[in-house]
């Protein structure tokens, strides 16, 4: 009786309000959901890209230097998928919320859904590669599905003012099951369709004929292995090799379509399509390249047999301005670097790559055509999926990573690594091979050393080099003694300068230190 009279003047009892706030939370959610879904078929449908990731991409290119170094700190090379995810989970967050607003004002609800799908919208209009009639009609279909949700979800009483039956909770979660498996169904095939554009894609690349070098390099031999198991290949395989950008889907590109451009401060602008390329004379070279981030002992780092075209010979058409001291690339996404105009004349081989270990390009690696300059971490030459080079200057340009706090010229350090043991593994006393690889690509390594505990550093047996641009592998055998025990290494490269000890974090000129390691000796019983 309490409960009636208390309804009756207007005041909502604890539980009724409660069950009342979740429902209409419930229905946000799933307006919100819904909304999501139906951007990503229509996405499809329409040939246009997916609203969450233009959104994505929108947040990596304006994104704070502390936010990139969080997402990288904690999520490392699942960055990008952290980022969709939250994107994901803080816009359906936003349609709970709506919800509870829209309890008593419908319209609350039906703008901020609005608003939703012009965020997405105009996400899609900043971005490289536009496709702007798809992403107003992904906006606006996600818009109406959303708001329809939420208006067939509210209708039903979920206020303590309007007395609730069983047949309507029975219809609201008949309504809530149905916005859910609408949203589900729409999310997998819209994902399907927006997956057909790589299909093509990837099946047009397997249909590429890569020319030969005019001097294919030659595999490696046994002289160049230490013959230790566990120790890191010397050429990675493609599907192993380290991958580190800012792309969340990969571009899509047609290479019968695609150019590059060289502008700038050159006396002749210049364009080449994929066919020019390949018309030209290719060479080929081993490279070890090395991202930035690569903590000491890392594995962001490979190395890969690279097939094109020499930068230089490229820029020697366009006519180089003397005064132009920076060579930057451009991808397809919008992403740039930036490396001395120095290092793509000199004599290492900087290349506008077009095959990877035998193989057209990777999609994932930068197909049709990345950068590739060795010596110098991804960050500043490496780029991807390259549509464009500026021949520009440092004092007028900062790249991608260089606005976010990173050094603006970035030469691989003089690194060393231990394979095996691995840390903290138990091995028996006796002869213990201690291995790995050390790197320093341009100038080659001379030597690599190995310390146990705190006794002298002794040299390493080092293989023959696959060449001065990889990394070289070493090997030491170790009389273990029962105990724990801590070994180091450190190498000195091809002009005498030892690696430095100093541990410093990688940014923003990469790390630094010896990559340390503890490893149980048991007693051979």
């Amino acid at each position: 009786m309490k409960v009636r009279i208390v309804e009756r003047i207007g005041v909502q009892s604890p539980s009724r309000s409660r069950r009342s706030v979740w429902a209409a939370a419930l229905a946000g959610l799933l307006a919100a959901s819904v909304a999501l879904a139906v951007t990503e078929l229509a996405a499809g449908v329409s040939n246009g890209r997916s609203l969450v990731v233009a959104v994505g991409d929108w947040v990596i290119n304006h994104a704070p230097h502390a936010l990139v170094d969080f997402g990288k700190r904690n999520f490392g090379t699942n960055d990008k998928t952290a980022l969709v995810f939250g994107i994901v989970i803080a816009s359906l967050l936003f349609g709970a919320t709506l919800g509870v607003l829209s309890r008593r004002v419908l319209a609350a609800g039906a703008i901020g859904i609005a608003a939703f799908g012009v965020t997405g919208m105009l996400a899609a209009f900043a971005d490289t590669q536009p496709s702007d009639q798809s992403a107003v009609f992904s906006a606006a279909c996600g818009v109406a599905a959303g708001i329809t949700t939420l208006w067939l979800l509210l209708r039903t009483p979920t206020r303590p003012d309007q007395p609730s039956t069983a047949g309507d909770r029975r219809a609201f979660l008949q309504l809530a099951a149905g916005a859910a498996l609408l949203a589900a169904t729409s999310t997998l095939v819209g994902r399907k369709l927006l997956e057909r554009g790589v299909h093509a894609v990837e099946l047009a690349r397997q249909h590429i004929g890569l020319p030969a070098a005019r001097r294919p390099v030659a595999p490696p031999t046994a002289a160049m292995s230490v013959g230790v198991a566990g120790v890191t290949q010397l050429v990675t395989p493609n599907a192993d090799f380290y991958r580190i950008d800012t792309a969340i889907t990969y571009p899509q590109i047609d290479y019968e379509q695609w150019r590059v451009r060289i502008h700038g401060m050159v006396h002749t602008p210049i364009e080449f399509s994929f066919d020019d390329l390949t018309a030209m004379e290719l060479i080929e070279q081993y490279v070890t390249i090395c991202c930035v981030s690569n903590l000491v002992g890392g594995n962001l780092i490979s190395t890969a047999a690279w097939r094109g075209v020499r930068l230089r010979d490229l820029l020697a058409r366009a006519g180089v301005d003397p005064r132009a001291d920076q060579v930057i690339g451009r991808s397809v996404d919008g992403f740039t670097v930036g490396f001395p105009t120095a290092a793509a004349l000199d004599d290492r081989g900087a290349m506008i790559a077009i095959g990877m270990n035998g193989t057209p390009l990777p999609l994932e690696h930068g197909y049709p055509a990345r950068l590739i300059v060795p010596g110098l971490y991804g960050y500043v030459s490496a780029t991807k999926w390259l549509s464009d080079i500026e021949l520009s200057r440092f004092d007028l340009y900062d790249a991608y990573w260089v606005q976010r706090g990173w050094a603006q010229q970035g030469v691989i350090l003089t690194e060393s690594r231990i394979d095996v043991p691995h840390s903290r593994r138990s091995v028996r006393a006796g002869n213990v091979p201690v291995a790995g690889v050390a790197w320093a690509p341009t100038r080659g390594i001379r030597g690599v050393e190995v310390q146990v505990d705190s006794q002298p550093w002794v040299p390493a047996h080092l293989a023959d080099p696959l060449s001065d641009d990889t990394w070289r592998q070493w090997d030491y055998l170790w009389d273990a003694s029962p105990g724990t025990h801590q070994l180091r290494v450190r190498a000195t490269d091809g002009t005498g300068t030892l690696q430095d000890g100093d541990n410093e974090p990688p940014g923003p000129y990469g790390a630094m230190g010896y990559h340390t390691i503890n490893v149980d000796v048991l007693a051979d019983n």
